[in-house]
């Protein structure tokens, strides 16, 4: 089978990794860290099946062009793609289908949206309507602060037209989840839960990024936990989508919070998370392509099967990521990284020194060429017998990555390993 991956980030990387096992692929735009890279449009390029990686090919009605011309393809069309195209949009559809998520409120007029901040307490969620490639979230306990991200926002100063609505909601407090459901338009099966770390300092302090570290599998999501997110969230969201006449055919991507009155959806994705990607897909045992070609085709029968392993990927960024990312800095030790045993090197913010942009690497050409093109550059990805192992072997892996300003959190699943540890000793 040859299999068409659209993106260029970390979670591409990943996809090209794990479909390559079975499979021929090739990768539009990619980057020049991705084998297979080619700068040809999707459109243009001859596959058996297509998988849409990033959710702003989705939201403009990429899957639906492919599939007009008769082509099999993994990802949801523009109709199912407003899940994430539009909170407000999602927001209500989960209300219709009965799902459990935080109170919220949608404006886009400013006096309405202060009132609305006047009735809340303790923490503010601040969110745009559109797409901010995972920025354009803020969690405060400062009413000050969640008044000044409102108007930012509604000016359009922060994040432009992606802000012009914005989705106000009630803070919830416990473990955040990510369960990934692959969809087939009336059928959808889990692949293994995963948390990941969204804020860019240790301690889950400072600013929303798209992702700086996860982990998988998840100690406090057994089966119980999963079976309560698809039967609670995932299959009443695509019996509602079904009820509008949406065929879903793609990830149906939960991001939820195990509060103490149970799981809430926090929000949508319509894609493989990334980084949460990093650490699913390579579990698996099942093979992938096979998996994704059955959804596409509306004929999902096997559960995918997962190893007892885990995996762990920390992500490291440029200096000044999330604000203002740092680039056109030469990376160094990625080969040595990726020889430490366990890791793997999924390249996301990077372009070729040698040719200026996107290319693939050519025979000959080390990938210490690379340079940052990006906030998130590198997502180094460790797996072992357990997250212990898997955790070391990634921080292993980082200790060779080098540019002036690198960046990454240290504290990447090691709440998740001192629990293991105490529930061993118990």
């Amino acid at each position: 089978m040859r299999v068409c991956v659209v993106g260029s980030g970390g979670r591409e990387h990943a996809l090209t990794h794990v479909l390559g096992r079975s499979c021929d692929v090739v990768v539009t735009p990619g980057n020049p860290g991705i084998p297979g890279s080619v700068a040809v449009p999707a459109t243009e390029i001859d596959a058996d099946l297509y998988v849409i990686g990033p959710e702003v090919p989705l939201v403009e009605g990429l899957a639906d062009e492919l599939r007009a011309a008769g082509r099999l393809v993994f990802g949801p069309g523009a109709d199912g793609a407003l899940l994430e195209g539009s909170k407000a949009w999602m927001k209500e559809l989960l209300m219709a289908a009965e799902v459990p998520t935080a109170g919220h409120g949608s404006f886009t007029e400013l006096e309405p949206a202060l009132r609305y901040l006047d009735t809340m307490s303790d923490l503010f969620v601040i969110k745009t309507d559109g797409l901010a490639a995972g920025k354009g979230v803020l969690v405060t306990e400062d009413r000050a602060e969640a008044e000044e991200a409102v108007r930012a926002y509604l000016s359009g100063e922060a994040f432009g037209d992606a802000g012009l609505r914005v989705v106000i909601e009630e803070g919830l407090t416990g473990p955040e989840l990510s369960v990934l459901a692959v969809c087939d338009g009336h059928r959808a099966v889990p692949l293994a839960p995963a948390q990941d770390f969204k804020r860019i300092g240790e301690g889950d302090l400072g600013p929303n990024t798209g992702g700086m570290g996860a982990y998988s599998p998840v100690p406090v999501a057994g089966d119980d936990v999963v079976d309560a997110v698809m039967d609670r969230a995932v299959l009443p969201t695509l019996e509602e989508l079904q009820r509008r006449g949406i065929d879903y055919r793609g990830v149906l991507y939960a991001g939820l919070m195990l509060t103490p009155q149970g799981i809430k959806v926090l929000e949508y994705n319509v894609r493989f998370g990334d980084p949460e990607a990093q650490v699913v897909l390579p579990r698996l045992k099942s093979d992938l392509a096979d998996l994704l070609a059955a959804a596409a085709a509306g004929s999902l029968e096997d559960d995918p099967v997962f190893g007892d392993d885990a995996a762990v990927t920390v992500v490291c960024a440029s200096e000044g990521y999330p604000a203002s990312p740092r680039t056109g800095d030469p990376i160094a030790g990625i080969e040595a990284a990726n020889a430490v045993e366990g890791v793997m090197v999924f390249c996301a913010g990077v372009v070729s020194a040698a040719e200026g942009g996107v290319g693939a690497i050519s025979a000959g050409q080390s990938s210490q060429e690379l340079v940052t093109a990006g906030g998130r550059v590198l997502n180094v990805t460790g797996q072992g017998p357990d997250l212990a192992t898997a955790r070391e072997r990634a921080y292993a892996g980082v200790t060779h990555i080098d540019w002036p300003g690198r960046y990454v959190r240290f504290d990447i699943a090691a709440a998740a390993v001192e629990g293991a540890s105490q529930r061993e000793s118990a």
